[in-house]
């Protein structure tokens, strides 16, 4: 095609053919990148094995809905826009830079693929994607320099914040959609004024602006334009390839890895080591991660794809209420550590031996504070996990003897009776005592019966006078839907979702392994449980059990067969309720419309929705052992979920937890709101309405 401007890979400066630089440059971006990944891949080589190949269709799946659909990025809606359209102009505008690169070499080269009509079309794209990234990118600079969310800020006793790094790679990016624009706006304008064929420039894109402003500029200047274009865009682009391993923007290119790699399975705790079964446990001599190899090459590869959103933190709970945990740190820290040990530079430097995680980067009260409630992970955009690093960071701790004072005493109750209150084996039926005669729990630890159903109560039910009621309002509604039903008595232990939690590995399989006899002994077809920590732990951390249902399930099941008939609200008319998902029901297992519909099926019920419900739903504060730990914190949890149903309009806070039963009392009463609001188990609510 005849043109009037001399392309790069025809030019000269004085006397220099440009077409040298056109190819030193990529080779040296692309030398340098490969040392660098080379170096950024060593940590993950050397570090705990991980089985993430497994399921490939549903990776696959995953990264078409999470990294190229950007599925999570609209949660917070201004960001996640300006991101998803940064992200697909940066996809669309890549294929432009990489023709680009060869451009330089041999100016009438076109992607395979992209002639005639596909890169008419492509073209036309590509002009908007230009602009509609150069617009994004000074939103986002805007709101990293003057709006400045709280979630951005990092705390002093975590270094400096990373603006300067973000507006730095923002300016990069502006510089690519700038320079390739008036690289092709230069070419245009040129052509125009020779009267020339024209290439079609989208209206009003940035192309397009560009070729509007340089129609009258001379011939000379508009070769420089071109020229000097062009090698601003080949140098930006190959410096920026090799910046981004450097710090938070390594999350371009590992995120599409993260998520596919990312976990599947929901409510489940990592195995102390992969490819290690649990009969091995005891031949290991070490357990969880103390130093930055035992992490495994899933998790440093998480360290490196953090980009530092703050998303997690933003919905942490325990962030939320001032105890020293912020997911976002855990990341930030660990990809510290990482670059810090495998050094980029100078060249040839020598890796660094670990150093113990906890004490140096970690703190112990920082890893104690979390309670396993899954909304960092829920949140995240790009797949990062914190609660199987946490537990393992607890398991490393527990190996070496940093357990809590105030968690030690329930560790050893567990340990000797199988329930954190130490309380006698034989009186884990005791709350069957107080049933109307019409309601009967056959007792299955004796032998002399058989049951359909088992009813799993577990420690806090049996053992907690207040939530025993719970227990009895479970056996009531099981009995009046005709279930055949029974309980493990003095053969049940703990389930164990806290003990492995905790980090306390062995107890745990101690805990599954006399539960899954006496249940297996049993010979119960199915199991129902008003716990959803032992829903949890028995649905996904057991092995070849009975199906598992929770008392919500179960309820809103027989309601829409008719086994169980409700009344109306019976003179409640004042009362307005509001369900909080509990989060081992509902992030963890997916369990929110059957609480809801138990709920509508009472005839006249008001029921109202927290801003935050749902999988964005406010942990209590109860899970991971943490109705025993006292931890340093600002404010209760569960007083900021009580005033959260109270700006919903709620009075009646609902859930089907008791642990959150538990929190949600104590903070009524701590907030002062006691003769306003009450808290009531959901298995409680029904049975005072069956028919």
């Amino acid at each position: 095609m005849e043109t009037t401007l001399i392309a790069p890979a025809s030019y000269t400066i004085f006397g220099i053919p440009t077409v040298i630089f056109s190819v030193l440059i990529p080779i040296l971006g692309v030398a340098a990148f490969t040392y660098i990944m080379a170096l950024r891949t060593a940590p993950l080589v050397k570090a705990a094995p991980d089985l993430r190949f497994d399921r490939i269709p549903q990776r696959l799946a995953n990264v078409f809905k999470i990294w190229l659909g950007q599925y999570r990025q609209p949660r917070y809606k201004q960001a996640g826009v300006v991101h998803i359209i940064i992200f697909a102009g940066f996809l669309i505008l890549s294929i432009r830079s990489c023709s680009l690169v060869i451009i330089g070499i041999d100016p009438d080269f076109v992607m395979p693929g992209f002639g005639g009509f596909v890169g008419d079309i492509y073209n036309f794209l590509k002009d908007y994607a230009a602009t509609a990234v150069l617009i994004a990118c000074g939103i986002a600079a805007w709101r990293r320099a003057v709006v400045k969310p709280e979630r951005y800020k990092v705390p002093a006793k975590y270094g400096k914040d990373h603006t300067a790094e973000a507006l730095f790679v923002l300016g990069l990016i502006s510089t690519l959609m700038i320079s390739e624009s008036l690289f092709e706006a230069s070419h245009v304008a040129a052509n125009a004024q020779a009267g020339l064929h024209v290439a079609f420039l989208a209206p009003l894109s940035l192309g397009w602006l560009f070729k509007m402003a340089l129609s009258s500029a001379s011939t000379s200047a508009l070769q420089a334009i071109h020229v000097i274009a062009y090698y601003i865009h080949d140098l930006t682009f190959f410096f920026f390839l090799c910046f981004l391993p450097l710090g938070k923007h390594f999350h371009v290119i590992t995120s599409i890895f993260n998520v596919f790699f990312m976990r599947i399975d929901k409510g489940n705790i990592k195995p102390v080591q992969h490819g290690i079964s649990d009969e091995q446990l005891d031949d290991l001599e070490s357990f969880g991660v103390k130093k930055l190899e035992d992490f495994t090459w899933k998790h440093i590869l998480d360290f490196y794809s953090c980009a530092d959103c703050g998303r997690c933190s933003d919905n942490c709970p325990a962030n939320a209420v001032g105890r020293p945990l912020s997911p976002r740190f855990i990341s930030i820290k660990g990809r510290n550590q990482v670059f810090e040990n495998y050094p980029i530079y100078p060249y040839g430097a020598k890796f660094k031996k670990s150093k113990d995680l906890i004490g140096t980067i970690f703190e112990e009260d920082e890893i104690w504070s979390c309670t396993t409630c899954g909304a960092c992970e829920q949140e995240c955009p790009i797949g990062i996990e914190y609660i199987d690093k946490i537990v393992d960071l607890r398991r490393g701790m527990v190996d070496e003897g940093l357990v809590p004072q105030s968690l030690q005493k329930p560790l050893k109750a567990l340990e000797k009776r199988g329930n954190p209150w130490g309380k006698m084996e034989k009186k884990r039926a005791d709350w069957t005592k107080d049933l109307p005669e019409t309601v009967k729990v056959k007792d299955l630890s004796k032998g002399k019966e058989s049951a359909e159903a088992l009813y799993f109560v577990d420690s806090i039910t049996s053992y907690d006078d207040r939530m025993q009621d719970l227990g009895r309002a479970t056996a009531t509604i099981l009995s009046a839907a005709g279930s055949d039903f029974g309980i493990l008595g003095k053969k049940e232990k703990d389930a164990g979702n806290e003990i492995r939690r905790f980090g306390e590995e062995m107890l745990f399989q101690t805990m599954k392994e006399m539960n899954t006899d006496a249940i297996m002994d049993s010979g119960v077809k199915h199991i129902i449980t008003a716990d959803p920590h032992a829903y949890n732990v028995l649905k996904n951390e057991y092995k070849d059990l009975p199906p598992v249902e929770h008392i919500s399930q179960f309820i809103a099941r027989n309601v829409k067969s008719g086994a169980l008939q409700l009344t109306g609200v019976n003179g409640d008319s004042d009362k307005v309720y509001t369900y909080h998902d509990p989060c081992y029901l509902g992030r963890h297992n997916e369990v929110y419309d059957d609480p809801r519909s138990a709920l509508d099926a009472i005839a006249g019920l008001k029921r109202v929705e927290m801003e935050r419900s749902r999988d964005r739903s406010f942990c209590c504060g109860g899970g991971g052992l943490m109705l025993f730990y006292e931890p340093e914190e600002e404010q209760r949890m569960g007083v900021l979920r009580v005033e959260m149903a109270k700006e919903a309009g709620a009075n009646v806070i609902v859930t089907a937890c008791p642990f959150c039963l538990v929190n949600m009392e104590d903070a009524i009463k701590v907030a002062g709101l006691e003769g306003e609001m009450e808290a009531i188990d959901l298995s409680e609510l029904i049975a005072r309405h069956l028919a």
